[in-house]
């Protein structure tokens, strides 16, 4: 597949953006939380964190997978890239919607995929706050997603979006 050089730039832009907000900056301030708040939720989790290194270690590992596989077969199928904030297009957008791979079991594998890891480094800081933190930027992020990005595919992909959207969990696959 022959990417023209302008869409390249884009593709490169978006993933620097995505790369730089949701793998270095979110991250950092979910390992930076139990450092700075003090108070009820700078309470660990549980006493013993060394319990959360098996759970957290596999969530992460999933989530990384989720990560990777889904911006895979969103280039390579899709021929699109994953940065689109507010109906803003920084990378391209896909060209063809995405129903197999990671996509066959939630329509937002990125999604999936990057929360678990941000639970699982709450649970490694052992960080009722972080805890906290996660579980309200997964609650941002699920009313963006239908308040944008579901608009937008429907628009884009009409009923084929709408019979994926009928079948296929949201965020957490095997849900539905």
């Amino acid at each position: 597949m022959k990417i023209p050089e302008k869409e390249k730039s884009r593709h490169i832009i978006g993933y620097i953006i995505g790369f730089s907000i949701f793998i270095l900056a979110i991250p950092a301030i979910i390992y930076s939380i139990p450092r700075i708040e003090h108070g009820f939720f700078s309470r660990p989790i549980i006493n013993s964190a060394i319990i959360l290194l098996f759970p957290a270690t596999i969530l992460f590992l999933i989530g990384l997978i989720f990560t990777i596989w889904s911006n895979y077969d969103l280039f390579k199928k899709g021929r699109g890239g994953p940065t689109d904030v507010f109906n803003i297009e920084i990378s391209p957008r896909s060209k063809k919607l995405v129903v197999t791979g990671p996509y066959r079991y939630t329509r937002n594998p990125m999604v999936f995929g990057v929360n678990s890891m941000y639970f699982a480094i709450a649970l490694m800081v052992n960080s009722l706050a972080s805890l906290f933190f996660c579980s309200s930027f997964l609650i941002i992020i699920i009313v963006y997603l239908k308040q944008t990005e579901e608009k937008r595919l429907l628009k884009d992909f009409g009923d084929e979006y709408y019979n994926y959207k009928e079948r296929t969990p949201m965020i957490i696959p095997f849900t539905k």
